[in-house]
């Protein structure tokens, strides 16, 4: 059930509306309920896996926390709870991928093995609820917290529906804690809920929407494009994949804000970043700090010697690169933001200084915009070729690279004003967002024209901008 699409514009009034009509402590079934059958409007059979993951689990935090004063057992329950987490990942996402790697090596030293894979559709959300389910249990063992006794809390924990396919990633203390909490509804959050909403599906269905259009068009057939065009194509995924993806916990956090929850903030403003480690402090949040929490941290982070230290940033972004996907573009991509971690430690004394701030911003967002490519491309041959080519024919820049790059795309001059003005008014609110909590700002009380000029500017750009076709978010595929 895609946030975008009738269904579930059909499904969340009456579990809203059931949720607040029933006593506070049957809510937290109401939240199971709607949660599962969210989740089975995918693929029923998959309710399994969210099952197995979540009981075992449940029962292992259990355990870990009976048997505190044994070491050795304890350890041993957390490794086999983590083996099976993450063996059901495993077999479901990077199976194959392993399988015809393994294949291949051997074929170097002219050993010839038949190809063994899994013909699985990707369950959505996995990569999400496994994560969430791991730092459950290995904070329990870390005694960070207690082991949550009464499953339904912590089945609605895990399965929670607006941030189950593609996050946040919650912890523990913030979302469990709240789905156990006596709730009043109240006004002021349910509006600013939906008001939330509304700006996530503009970014959601006027801009990434729109620009996919035209990066889907070239990334799909990259060889029959060359030079400015490639460059577009770049330049759009990078739009669309913060648009798409932001847009997409936007939603989910204002969703949530409906039921009286607070989900955590996902992106904070981050191609307004001056450096690589700053970007990863405002993208995807909840991601980059679980891998410092449970990757990062664990290895010895920075407080090990200089060398150590730039391996442990390595191994942590080239597995966040696998986290993403099981293909060699995920790995070379997170090995790119690893690697530019370790230079602005080696060469930039200050990477977060005022000295040269726009530039270096300028500079941070074109780095993402061409790692982005990695990311993007179907396989790193298809990935090389556009490195190869982004600047063919720029010697002839503006009767040529220019122009035939808008050509090739067909790009008009109508759809060329609508991608430049969304894109001003994305600027100008995340710019504003650095400070301020715009959404707060322009529907204040006191502020009547403000308000309802962006109450009929949001919904009026919905109607005249919305492209007819719009898609799945990028995110669910991982």
């Amino acid at each position: 059930m895609l946030f975008n699409s009738r269904h579930f514009g059909l499904f969340l009034p009456p579990v809203f509306m059931v949720y607040w009509l029933l006593p506070d402590k049957f809510r937290w079934l109401v939240i199971l309920a709607s949660s599962y059958y969210f989740y089975m409007s995918w693929n029923v059979k998959y309710i399994v896996l969210i099952l197995f993951t979540t009981v075992i689990s449940y029962f292992a935090a259990i355990l870990i926390e009976r048997f505190n004063d044994n070491k050795t057992l304890k350890k041993f329950i957390l490794v086999m709870t983590l083996l099976s987490c993450l063996g059901v990942l495993f077999m479901f996402k990077y199976f194959n991928f392993f399988s015809r790697s393994f294949i291949k090596l051997m074929s170097l030293f002219a050993i010839e093995l038949h190809p063994v894979t899994l013909r699985f559709l990707l369950p959505v959300g996995i990569s999400f609820y496994t994560f969430q389910t791991l730092s459950y249990v290995i904070d329990v063992y870390k005694s960070k917290i207690r082991a949550e006794r009464h499953f339904g809390y912590y089945a609605a924990f895990i399965s929670f529906f607006p941030q189950l396919v593609a996050g946040p990633i919650e912890r523990t203390n913030n979302l469990l804690t709240q789905i156990k909490a006596h709730h009043e509804f109240n006004y002021v959050q349910a509006a600013y809920g939906l008001k939330l909403m509304a700006w996530g599906f503009f970014k959601k269905l006027i801009i990434a929407d729109c620009v996919a259009v035209y990066s889907d068009k070239v990334f799909n057939d990259v060889y029959n494009y060359k030079g400015f065009a490639l460059i577009i194509a770049a330049f759009f995924f990078t739009i669309q994949i913060y648009c798409d993806f932001s847009g997409y916990s936007d939603i989910a956090r204002g969703c949530a804000k409906l039921f009286g929850i607070e989900l955590m903030q996902n992106f904070k403003s981050p191609y307004f970043s001056s450096s690589i480690k700053e970007f990863w402090s405002r993208w995807h949040i909840s991601l980059s700090t679980w891998f410092r929490d449970y990757v990062y941290i664990p290895l010895g982070g920075s407080k090990v010697s200089r060398s150590r230290h730039y391996i442990n940033l390595m191994i942590t972004f080239i597995i966040s690169g696998l986290w993403h996907g099981a293909n060699l573009t995920f790995i070379i991509w997170g090995a790119f933001h690893g690697l530019a971690q370790v230079l602005e430690k080696i060469l930039v004394h200050d990477p977060e200084s005022n000295n040269n701030h726009a530039l270096r911003v300028f500079m941070t967002f074109i780095f993402c915009m061409f790692s982005w490519i990695f990311f993007r491309a179907n396989n790193y041959k298809d990935a090389l070729y556009i490195f190869t080519n982004l600047f063919s024919g720029i010697t002839n820049i503006k009767a040529y690279f220019i122009t035939n790059g808008y050509g090739c795309l067909m790009i008009h001059n109508f759809i060329r004003l609508k991608i430049l003005f969304t894109l001003l008014v994305l600027a100008v609110w995340d710019y504003l967002s650095l400070k301020h909590d715009v959404i707060k700002s322009l529907t204040s009380h006191e502020n009547f024209i403000a308000r309802y000029s962006f109450y009929f500017g949001i919904i009026t750009l919905l109607i005249l901008l919305n492209s007819s076709g719009s898609t799945q978010f990028v995110y669910f595929q991982f």
